[in-house]
C-alpha cells in the first residue's frame, strides 16, 4: 500500500485562468492543481500525512527549521496566485482528508470567501515596522529643551535634560508609534497594529514599537510609500521599514475553511 496522502490548502480565488496558471510546486515540492465548487478554486496541493497529518504537524509545528521552509514555501504559491487576481490566502497547515473535503467547505463558506474577495480586491496589503532608538530620541529631546544659550549653561542644562529625556524616551516612542500609525490609517482602507514579534526573530538592536499592516487601494500605493518616507524624516529616533506589496493574509476575515 502506497503513502496516505491529505490536501494541503493555499489560497482559494474565483479568477484563475487554469490555462496560464504555471506548473507550481507546494510545501512537499508537490504538484499544485486546482479543485472548484461553488464559483470558488481552491489551490491545493496533495502531500504526505506522515508528515502534514494532523499529528505530524502537530510535532513538526515545534520544529522552528521545518515551520521556516514550509512557511516560505506556502507562501511562494500564495504569491503566485494572488498576481492572478483577488485571493484569500489561507493560513499555513489548513489541511483536509480529500479533495470532496474541500469541495463541501467551498460550499459552506461561499458567503465569507465572497465578502473576503470583494474586500481584497484591488487592494494589497503592506507592512511597516517602527523600530525605536531611544538615544536618539533622547538627544533631539535634549536639543529641543537647550536651544540657544552659553556654553557653561548649555552644559548644565544637556546634562539635567538628558536624564529626563532618557526617562521619557519610551513613551515618546509610543506616542511617535501610534502618530505613524495614525497617519499611515488615513490612507489604508484598513489598519492593523499586530503582535510585536518575538524578539529571536528580529535582525535589528532597536525596539519595536509599531508593526503595522495596511490594506490600500493598488492606485494610492505610490501615495503610501512617499508617506512611510515622509513619516520617516519627521520623527527622528523612529526608523521606518515598509514591506510589500504582499497578499492580504492580514486582511482576508478568513483564518480558517472548517473540515
Amino acid at each position: 500500500m502506497g503513502e496516505q496522502h491529505v490536501v494541503w490548502l493555499y489560497a482559494v480565488t474565483r479568477r484563475l485562468d487554469v490555462a496560464r496558471f504555471p506548473a507550481t510546486t507546494g510545501v512537499a515540492r508537490e504538484p499544485v492543481r486546482i479543485v472548484e465548487a461553488a464559483d470558488l478554486m481552491a489551490v491545493v496541493g496533495s502531500v504526505g500525512a506522515g508528515e502534514f497529518g494532523e499529528d505530524a504537524l502537530r510535532r513538526n509545528l515545534e520544529d522552528l527549521a521545518w515551520l521556516e521552509a514550509t512557511a516560505r514555501a506556502h507562501d511562494a504559491v500564495v504569491d503566485i496566485v494572488n498576481h492572478f487576481g483577488p485571493t484569500v490566502p489561507l493560513r499555513l497547515a489548513t489541511v483536509y482528508h480529500d479533495d470532496d473535503s474541500v469541495r463541501a467547505s467551498l460550499v459552506a463558506h461561499r458567503g465569507e470567501f465572497d465578502t473576503a474577495l470583494r474586500r481584497v480586491t484591488g487592494r494589497t496589503e503592506w507592512g511597516v515596522k517602527g523600530y525605536a532608538d531611544p538615544d536618539s530620541i533622547a538627544n533631539h529631546s535634549v536639543e529641543e529643551q537647550v536651544g540657544d544659550v552659553g556654553e557653561g549653561t548649555a552644559y548644565l542644562l544637556r546634562r539635567r535634560a538628558r536624564l529626563s529625556a532618557l526617562q521619557a524616551a519610551e513613551s515618546e516612542a509610543a506616542a511617535k508609534a501610534h502618530r505613524i500609525h495614525e497617519a499611515l490609517s488615513r490612507i489604508a482602507v484598513v489598519a492593523k497594529r499586530q503582535p510585536v514579534p518575538h524578539a529571536e526573530l528580529l535582525h535589528k538592536r532597536a525596539k519595536i514599537v509599531l508593526n503595522g499592516t495596511y490594506l490600500v487601494d493598488n492606485e494610492r500605493a505610490d501615495e503610501f510609500a512617499d508617506t512611510v518616507r515622509t513619516l520617516d524624516d519627521q520623527h527622528p529616533g523612529i526608523e521606518l521599514d515598509l514591506t510589500g506589496p504582499w497578499p492580504p493574509y492580514s486582511f482576508a476575515g478568513v483564518d480558517q475553511m472548517s473540515p
